[in-house]
């Protein structure tokens, strides 16, 4: 029997944590497209697809069907950024940004081309919008059948608490949702991930890692570390060391602030500023110190030989962490795969 090709175009691409697993779980990744310039390098080197730097909107259904060529099968796939839908921007009024109409663009490229498969990851928030419903009654008005659901990272063998909406579309052809390959008790953890790296203290560099260096922090912010308990709040703190919006009503939600990870369980999610212990739980378990980019990028799910900036660039905390933070975890990528593959191998009992 011949095994039969599905090739993917990646909208949206980022650095590649989509293609990437997408390539894992045995599809052909062809092309990125994405309007950041910092992604050309790591996507082009990593993946070894051709990357297109470009906003989605100006794409056409001719371009991407010139990318496809004459594959047999073709999926396209893709993160619309998701800021507006951020959990946290809750409460604040997002609907004129101008990621709004990019679910819009994403639905037009499918009318243009109808692929075979469609996959579309976002927060877990957008679900709840109108353009999401928009979005979806688009697909299944043009023959698809589609599902969704929030993924939760630790089912499908990712170090973090990451949780995802997940929409997989099959033209003419019932598709469901892969199902957990980790069980709660197996979970892999932060310890699991990175508790083989060379330890550090804030403001140091290990050597052998360009990627493993810790921010430098002022001395409250020092102070603080040391005051941090696995798992524990800012509340464990004594008096002093309390930032002003932690002694306000509206600032004592934020209890993760400042918190550090702990070594047996996933990490929160992690996100583009996971180098700032003042924007999320993103102390070391044990050390004194924020977590260093390579730490991010092994709980998002990246192998350390991933690339992230051209050899000669300088390394930076904000544009590499950005890159880490905004990508989709390949874990998602490969289940994905896996399961547009299974629905594959069943397609000929759809039309029978």
């Amino acid at each position: 029997m011949v095994k039969k090709i599905i090739t993917a175009i990646d909208l949206f691409c980022g650095t590649g944590g989509l293609s990437l697993g997408l390539q894992r779980g045995g599809i052909k990744v062809v092309a990125g497209i994405d309007n950041a310039a910092a992604c050309a390098y790591p996507y082009s080197h990593n993946i070894g697809a051709k990357f297109i730097e470009r906003s989605v909107c100006d794409v056409t259904g001719e371009d991407l069907n010139r990318l496809w060529g004459r594959s047999e099968f073709r999926l396209l796939a893709g993160c619309a950024p998701c800021q507006p839908f951020s959990s946290q921007r809750r409460g604040t009024d997002t609907s004129h940004e101008k990621s709004w109409p990019l679910l819009n663009e994403f639905a037009r490229l499918v009318q243009e081309t109808l692929p075979d498969f469609i996959t579309m990851e976002n927060v877990p928030r957008v679900q709840y919008s109108p353009i999401f419903d928009e979005y979806v009654s688009c697909l299944r008005q043009s023959g698809y059948c589609v599902t969704y659901r929030v993924l939760y990272g630790p089912d499908y063998g990712l170090p973090q608490r990451r949780r995802r909406l997940v929409l997989l579309a099959a033209l003419n052809c019932q598709i469901e949702m892969p199902d957990p390959t980790v069980v709660a008790n197996q979970y892999r953890t932060v310890y699991d991930a990175i508790h083989d790296l060379p330890p550090l203290k804030a403001g140091q560099r290990d050597r052998q890692d360009v990627l493993h260096f810790a921010r430098n922090i002022s001395s409250i912010n020092l102070k603080r570390a040391q005051a941090s308990k696995p798992g524990g709040t800012w509340e464990d703190w004594p008096e002093e060391l309390r930032v002003p919006c932690q002694k306000r009503a509206s600032g004592k939600s934020f209890k993760s602030f400042y918190g550090r990870m702990e070594w047996d369980k996933p990490s929160p999610t992690i996100t583009t500023q996971s180098y700032n212990p003042g924007a999320g739980r993103f102390t070391h378990p044990s050390q004194d110190r924020p977590l260093t980019l390579r730490e991010a990028s092994r709980l998002q799910g990246f192998p350390d030989s991933f690339i992230f900036t051209e050899p000669s660039a300088r390394i930076t905390l904000s544009t590499v962490g950005r890159l880490i933070g905004n990508a989709v975890p390949p874990v998602f990528g490969e289940v994905i795969a896996r399961q547009f593959i299974k629905t594959l191998a069943e397609k000929a009992n759809c039309n029978g």
